[in-house]
């Protein structure tokens, strides 16, 4: 697919998503077939402090290409400085988040939020089509509490907006129930660009009922967790899975810019993660959340996989 100049090499993509998909979660996925991948959430306003935390969620490897950062905030002045940062112009495509629902982002006016301020939505997008030359693209919800998606994305559209994704559910609903896959097929055939749908994509059977919507693309998130390789099984690709060299790989790729301090807090979620469709790993997930080692939780998962092969 091609979103405004940007040529795609396939229809799959990796969302976004805040203190998971790192730049080696999202290096293995490409790795595994994504299309298309973006930095974890990044604040727009943060980076104009110069904050090396949130400078680091700018890391990409050298196979995320094409790529993309999503940006976050309210404020369209925060972004007209931002855009104009060396750090961004290694990125092929902007993209502003409109849709996340974490109560710490909608509290500042921003994420889902600004799906009840369409004129700040408007000012946020206009800031950024205006001060950059690269495809700026919005994920959105439906709404916040009612369903709103057709009028937000054809006013993202008519406000020079290159791609939507869509998340088929409100901000109240958070992830609970189904996404609406309906409502994201009639903000398809509501707007001209693409459309990227999202929600609740976990196999290939899922893929297809979201397909059916009309969407020319499809973002894969919590599927994706302890997962990268899910882009494989989504093509129809077999392929036997190594998980423990996965997750060595991993946190590797990781050591390059964190101290294993960092690190031993910071993987076990994702350990716990890869250990999730394993059978009998009950017993190694206590484990591994009372032990403060990363190195020893490497032990634990080594010896598991062993007896498992």
């Amino acid at each position: 697919m091609k979103i405004k100049d940007v040529n795609i090499n396939g229809n799959l993509f990796l969302a976004p998503m805040a203190g998971v998909t790192d730049f080696a979660f999202r290096s293995l996925a490409r790795s595994f077939g994504a299309s298309f991948s973006y930095t974890e959430m990044v604040s727009a306003k943060a980076l104009l402090y110069d904050n090396k935390k949130t400078k680091d969620l700018l890391i990409t490897l050298p196979n995320e290409t094409p790529v993309g950062v999503q940006l976050f905030g309210h404020e369209p002045e925060a972004f007209k400085k931002v855009l104009i940062q060396e750090e961004l112009q290694k990125f092929d495509i902007i993209d502003i988040n409109m849709g996340c629902p974490a109560p710490k982002i909608v509290k500042n006016g921003d994420g889902s939020k600004l799906m009840t301020d369409f004129e700040t939505a408007q000012k946020v997008l206009k800031a950024c089509v205006e001060n950059t030359s690269k495809p700026v693209t919005v994920k959105m919800r439906l709404g916040y509490s009612k369903d709103v998606s057709e009028d937000f994305a054809k006013m993202l559209e008519d406000n020079g907006a290159s791609a939507l994704t869509v998340h088929g559910r409100l901000r109240e609903e958070f992830y609970s129930g189904e996404a609406n896959l309906e409502a994201i097929a009639r903000v398809k055939q509501t707007v001209k660009i693409p459309v990227i749908g999202n929600g609740d994509v976990t196999n290939k059977s899922s893929l297809e009922s979201m397909l059916q919507t009309g969407v020319d693309g499809v973002m894969v998130g919590r599927g994706a967790l302890g997962k990268p390789y899910i882009f494989s099984e989504l093509l129809g690709k077999e392929q036997k899975v190594d998980k423990f060299k996965l997750i060595k790989e991993h946190i590797e790729l990781l050591e390059k810019v964190y101290s294993e301090e960092y690190l031993s807090s910071y993987m076990k979620k994702h350990l716990l993660w890869y250990l999730k469709d394993e059978k009998g790993a009950n017993k190694i997930k206590i484990q591994i959340c009372n032990e403060k080692n990363l190195q020893a939780c490497l032990l634990i998962l080594q010896d598991f996989f062993e007896k498992c092969s």
